[in-house]
């Protein structure tokens, strides 16, 4: 499975997945996720929800998506999984789960209306939105960077962060991304080494970096940039001619799920017109291609998404991984 070479190519507008059949009142009980989101969006996703299937009573826990696997597979281990509902960064997590078998799969989902890339092609789990990795940087840097090949250039030296592959799903399917094309590939990374390029943490302390002024430059996820640009931060953010690598936020069901039809109702919620444009009220770039994006996304076709094999990564990770880190440490 990969994604489209561009959002362009699913840009018309077609018909929005719909909800569950029948009254959203008579769906109710109990109904546990465990989320990747931040804690805001996290409570404004269920508020959202909550306005349509008012009689479900949503509990969700909120960490980062390693840890929270860390505890879920702990809850596998004990035979006492929690969540019905998984909401996470990255399509690599999920493939791994859906290779465990762990994943319940709602092949009655409407997703007509995205790319097929974007889903598990069994119905596994479900990407909600386009959450972009481009270049971030602090408009005091005399260089504005179009490419990820300017980073090698003089004026990025000893000037670049970036989050680990390590410690960021984002920033290991970036890497993934980046050195799957021709030209960059490893020898791009190689060259950000040799260039002192600083790879740790997540994607929240290197905009931090760069908007403080200890780096000039820096890879991120781009509604860290964009949201903060709008309240004048003292960054830009460049969606590379090369394109952009991108997390989805899939969402997905588990096999032990306890409200099955109530955790159908949240997927079919966050697939609707209504749980897309949600995305788009958060900041993010919504994955339905008719609903619009914020106003200070560039438009769709400008934005090209690398080529990206969830499947393929997930079974080569700790062979990039090992690389990464003879480059960089770790």
């Amino acid at each position: 499975m990969k994604f489209a070479h561009s959002i362009a190519l699913v840009s018309a507008v077609v018909a929005s997945p719909a909800f569950a059949q029948g009254n959203p009142e008579d769906v109710t009980g109990p109904l546990v996720i465990y989320t990747s989101q931040p804690d805001q969006d996290a409570q404004q996703t269920v508020e959202a929800f909550n306005e349509v299937y008012p009689n479900v009573e949503v509990e969700w826990v909120r960490d980062g998506t390693t840890q929270m696997m860390a505890r879920l597979r702990a809850e596998f281990e004990a035979g006492q999984p929690q969540p019905d509902v998984l909401l996470i960064a990255d399509t690599v997590t999920m493939e791994s789960l859906e290779q465990e078998d762990r994943l319940m799969p709602y092949t009655e989902a409407d997703t007509s209306a995205y790319d097929d890339g974007l889903m598990d092609p069994e119905g596994h789990y479900f990407s909600t939105k386009l959450i972009t990795t481009g270049i971030v940087y602090n408009t005091a840097a005399e260089m504005v960077p179009t490419s990820y090949a300017d980073l090698l250039k003089p004026d990025a030296e000893n000037n670049i962060t970036m989050p680990s592959p390590l410690e960021s799903g984002a920033a290991t399917i970036h890497m993934v991304s980046l050195t799957g094309i021709d030209s960059l590939g490893w020898d791009f990374y190689q060259g950000l080494a040799d260039q002192g390029a600083i790879a740790q943490g997540g994607n929240g302390g290197v905009y931090q970096a760069v908007a403080g002024g200890q780096s000039l430059y820096g890879f991120v996820v781009d509604f860290l940039a964009l949201r903060n640009i709008q309240d004048g931060a003292p960054v830009g953010f460049v969606f590379p001619e090369e394109g952009v690598s991108a997390v989805t936020e899939p969402v997905a069901i588990l096999k032990t799920a306890e409200n099955v039809e109530a955790a159908k109702a949240f997927v079919d919620f966050l697939l609707s017109e209504r749980g897309q444009e949600l995305a788009a009220e958060q900041g993010y770039l919504p994955a339905h291609p008719g609903v619009a994006a914020p106003d200070y996304f560039p438009d769709r076709s400008e934005i090209t998404v690398i080529d990206f094999d969830p499947a393929n990564a997930l079974e080569n990770a700790d062979t990039y991984r090992q690389r990464f880190t003879e480059m960089f440490g770790g």
